[in-house]
């Protein structure tokens, strides 16, 4: 590329930045922001801090504690295993849980406090 060349081009770039600069000053946010920041500044001179003290005002992290203890689980129990036994048949039922068909079926027969009274221990 000859230097005559490459002179336009740069040319032609710095107007349209200067264009762009134009267009940005003449942006009435951009003036606001200007003028929050030299406030800014000068509120922070007259306090005597720096931007990172600013920040850590404006964004406080979170105090480290020392570690905790982590928190335990609590387990519940294994259910017992409960046996029933049927006096006139002599049917046994094993379960750990309410929700056994036939336990559920003797209940509706005969009672639920009938049924309890033939849990073995």
């Amino acid at each position: 590329m000859s230097k005559l060349a490459e002179f336009r081009r740069a040319e032609r770039e710095l107007q349209k930045q200067m264009a762009l600069l134009e267009q940005l000053q003449a942006d009435a946010s951009l003036q606001r922001e200007m003028e929050f920041e030299d406030k800014l500044k000068a509120l922070m001179a007259d306090y005597d801090m720096d931007l990172a003290k600013v920040v850590d005002i404006l964004n406080p992290q979170p105090v480290e504690l020392e570690e905790a203890a982590p928190a335990t689980v609590k387990q519940r129990r294994p259910r017992q295993l409960k046996v029933y036994v049927q006096p006139v048949t002599g049917k046994r039922i094993e379960t750990k849980s309410a929700n056994h068909a036939q336990l559920k079926a003797w209940k509706v027969e005969f009672g639920a406090e009938v049924v309890e009274g033939w849990r073995q221990a």
